[in-house]
């Protein structure tokens, strides 16, 4: 068995004196697992950082095995924002994210598509990957939530049915609330960014706190949630470093 495809790198983790296991996303295949002798060499190194796209070749003698693994660079993201922490931490949370929560070797093209989008947006400027990154970073784990079956719906109002004034999500159902519809609910409600709703809309720091918080509270209860995981550790680290930035202003 045998396939090649673009793929992101998603992880790579120690195996042996020099080899690697590795996840990659495919637009094809999705999540896949491979050995790659020489991984953890220098050079293996280097071409299996979380964020880079490369063109893999997976091999294996049946396609229920592990398989292994080459590849060559398509576009070194993660060497483009190895000097900007929050660019980093952003792509390391994404990664993660997407590591932890889909299912292994099912096609997920437009999850794929978004994060090429995305690793491509904040390594052409990483000193301002906040400003330009964070609103797609926001947007794409909505539809992580969604093809996973978890989507907020933020149609409508849950309580008027009104389709504008929308500014709270229900953390128990997912759907939107207007401000007028919340009432006496609204200590209890998410707050809804409006970048949400307005691809144009970039966002504020604020704005992205609060995302984040949206966001994460669907992926810790469901997506990761089912399968008994935390979030991870780079998402929170994002969190942290997002909410730093709002209180500053």
């Amino acid at each position: 068995m045998e396939w090649e495809a673009p793929a992101l790198v998603l992880s790579a983790a120690p195996y042996g004196e020099s080899s690697a296991i590795v996840h990659l996303l495919t637009e094809e295949h999705g999540l896949f697992h491979g050995l790659s002798r020489g991984g953890a060499a220098r050079a293996g190194r280097a071409l299996w950082q979380p964020g880079n796209l490369v063109r893999a070749v997976w091999r294996g003698r049946l396609p229920e095995q592990l398989g292994n693994l080459s590849g060559e660079l398509v576009h070194g993201s993660a060497a483009r924002v190895m000097s900007a922490p929050l660019a980093l931490a952003m792509l390391a949370s994404v990664c993660a994210v997407a590591d932890g929560s889909l299912p292994e070797r099912e096609p997920h093209p437009r999850i794929f598509h978004l994060l090429t989008r995305f690793f491509a947006l904040i390594s052409l400027d990483p000193e301002m990957a906040a400003w330009n990154g964070m609103a797609a970073l926001l947007r794409w784990e909505a539809c992580l939530l969604g093809d996973l079956g978890y989507g907020l719906d933020l149609s409508a109002c849950a309580v008027t049915g009104a389709t504008d004034g929308l500014a709270w999500v229900s953390p128990r159902t997912g759907r939107a609330v207007s401000d007028a519809g919340a009432g006496t609910w609204r200590p209890r409600l998410l707050r809804l960014p409006p970048l949400f709703l307005d691809e144009a809309d970039p966002g504020t720091s604020a704005d992205w706190q609060d995302g984040l918080r949206l966001t994460g509270h669907f992926l810790a209860r469901d997506a990761f949630g089912q399968h008994h995981r935390p979030l991870p550790a780079a998402r929170l680290r994002l969190a942290d470093m997002i909410g730093a930035m709002a209180a500053l202003g």
